[in-house]
């Protein structure tokens, strides 16, 4: 596939480098040189310097038979003019807009092919905001996925000693809850990927994915690791665009405080929420959070632009006696670094991001796309089509499919039943299933399982 890239920042970057190593031609635009040629060192990609909404930049990316451009440049104005261009002079097929003002995403009308011609939008500030409020749903939980609408989730916690299934074989987590149907997708330990089996034995601090209905999710995590009590008290640092919507997410079943160290946007959050507490000062100062009961505080989001501001005043609030704290970082070589420690969860804003932007790019019908691990690992939806002379999945159990290397299936949708992969389902037509590939050099192997051959009609 032809991939025409317009930024080289953070997501721009990371996206270029997951699908450069998938045999896609990619070309990446941006004014910064510097930034170009470092990933032009890395990668094996095109790269072209200009401004990204330009017409003849735009042709000398390639504009003329790309099959997807994909616009996530720092201005949510070059990259809606870049798709009207890629639309009117070389009537591109795809084209994804990054588009982060609320003045813009509230008004939808305006993204159409008869005004704005964007065929996805992807807003990162409402991907990190559903990302965060998952995880504090689920106390516990390093990250939650949904698929399926909701149906079904993909759920990470570490392991526990002392846990119930802890020291156990997997087996046993089938005998010893008859009622619930789970299934452990695979176990990081020492981070290191394991495609689990009945007879693997969880160990204390694996990180274990495992997927269910969503009405089971909180009785597994309970098998796994001490029940944390659920957040009450939310204390959030940065009153930007993503501390306002996680605050309007919460504020009518939590307590929320944001604290906000510019007055004029203190102003404008005490207008647009109804029930936080806006409070003006800086989130590494230590008296505010002694004035405020932080030790009180059920978890602390730390979500201010500044990655050392947010990893201080985490440290700052966990040794002051928050019972959890979670940080944005948006340097990814920091996320590793950090977490684990007196951060329980660090959150890469371009991981949660990155996922998105795939479901679009990955071929066969791909519905759903979740990048895990920062990137080492997918979770992947997809929806069998055909029948068993046309397909490889269809009219077969899942014993049967030939699965690439690294790749199991976790469960299958069915309408709105949640099945787990046990190895005696047959998979139907219209079936949604649920894959983790930890070795990403086999996804287009395993999109093309899903690609129906000539003899279906």
């Amino acid at each position: 596939m032809k991939i025409i890239i317009l930024g080289a920042g953070q997501v721009g970057g990371t996206l270029a480098e997951h699908l450069a190593h998938e045999e896609n031609d990619i070309t990446v635009v941006d004014i910064n040189e510097e930034r170009l040629r470092e990933l032009q060192n890395r990668l094996d990609i095109r790269t072209v310097v200009g401004t990204a909404s330009y017409p003849n930049i735009l042709r000398q990316a390639g504009g003329e038979d790309a099959d997807m451009l994909i616009a996530v440049t720092s201005s949510d104005e070059i990259n809606m003019v870049a798709c009207q261009v890629a639309h009117t002079l070389f009537r591109t097929p795809t084209k994804i807009g990054r588009v982060r003002s609320t003045a813009y995403l509230t008004r939808k009308s305006l993204f159409s092919n008869d005004a704005i011609p964007v065929d996805v939008l992807i807003s990162p500030e409402q991907v990190v905001t559903d990302h965060i409020r998952r995880l504090i749903e689920y106390p516990g939980a390093l990250q939650v996925l949904d698929f399926a609408g909701g149906l079904a989730q993909l759920v990470a916690v570490k392991a526990y000693y002392g846990g119930p299934l802890v020291g156990q074989e997997l087996g046993f987590l089938r005998r010893h809850m008859p009622d619930i149907d789970t299934r452990v997708a695979a176990i990081y330990r020492r981070d290191r990927p394991m495609i689990p089996k009945g007879d693997t034995i969880i160990e204390a601090d694996d990180e274990v994915f495992f997927i269910a209905a969503r009405k089971d999710i909180r009785t597994v995590m309970g098998e796994l690791r001490k029940v944390d009590r659920d957040f009450r008290r939310v204390l959030i640092a940065g009153g930007g665009n993503i501390g306002e919507r996680l605050a309007e997410t919460l504020e009518h079943k939590h307590q929320v405080k944001i604290i906000e160290h510019d007055l004029h946007r203190c102003g404008t959050l005490s207008e647009k929420l109804d029930r936080t507490v806006v409070l003006h000062g800086s989130a590494t100062s230590k008296r505010l959070m002694l004035e405020e009961n932080i030790e009180d505080c059920d978890i602390y989001c730390a979500l201010t632009n500044d990655d050392e501001v947010n990893i201080m005043s985490s440290m700052l609030a966990k040794r002051l006696g928050a019972k959890k704290v979670l940080t944005l970082i948006n340097n990814a070589a920091y996320v590793d670094l950090v977490q684990g420690g007196e951060i329980d969860i660090a959150i890469s804003p371009q991981q949660a991001t990155i996922g998105s932007l795939l479901t679009h790019v990955r071929r066969g019908d791909i519905v759903n796309v979740h990048s895990l691990r920062r990137g080492a690992a997918e979770a992947i939806e997809a929806i069998a089509h055909g029948d068993k002379r046309s397909s490889r999945v269809v009219g077969r159990a899942v014993a049967d499919i030939d699965l690439p290397g690294g790749t199991s299936i976790g469960a299958v949708v069915r309408g709105k039943e949640v099945l787990m992969a046990h190895d005696d389902v047959v998979i139907e037509s219209g079936d949604h299933l649920i894959l983790f590939v930890i070795d990403k050099r086999r996804i287009r192997d395993v999109e093309r399982l899903f690609q129906v051959g000539l003899t279906f009609f």
